[in-house]
């Protein structure tokens, strides 16, 4: 049976994946953990966990964030030439005056 390995490096880190182990049991599986992935680098706790319990969800099933298109949060990418957009041209205004006194242009 195959069993993934996580190693978490400091108390209160995160766990991460750092690999596998061949073992028939669970206290096997960790008594190999330790072995193979927690001698040679700091490590405070390591998890293993069968790897046919560990599910996936992949880019196919589901969409996830990050690739939301977000600029409509910034006023640059508004169409500022017309006149429903005076607020927008005089906050860009205001914005260039602030980066002109703290010397950024």
């Amino acid at each position: 049976m195959i069993w993934e390995v996580f190693r978490q490096e400091e108390p209160g880190g995160y766990h991460t994946h750092c690999g596998n182990v061949h073992a028939p049991d669970r206290e096997l599986a960790e008594q190999f953990a330790v072995i193979q992935h927690g001698r040679r680098k700091p490590t405070n706790s390591i998890w293993v966990v069968p790897k046919t319990e560990i599910g996936e969800v992949d880019a196919e099933e589901t969409s996830f964030g990050g690739a939301t298109d977000k600029s409509y949060r910034w006023a640059p990418t508004y169409k500022t030439d017309v006149d429903h957009a005076a607020e927008v041209i005089a906050s860009e205004g205001e914005q260039a005056e602030a980066e002109k006194q703290r010397g950024e242009l």
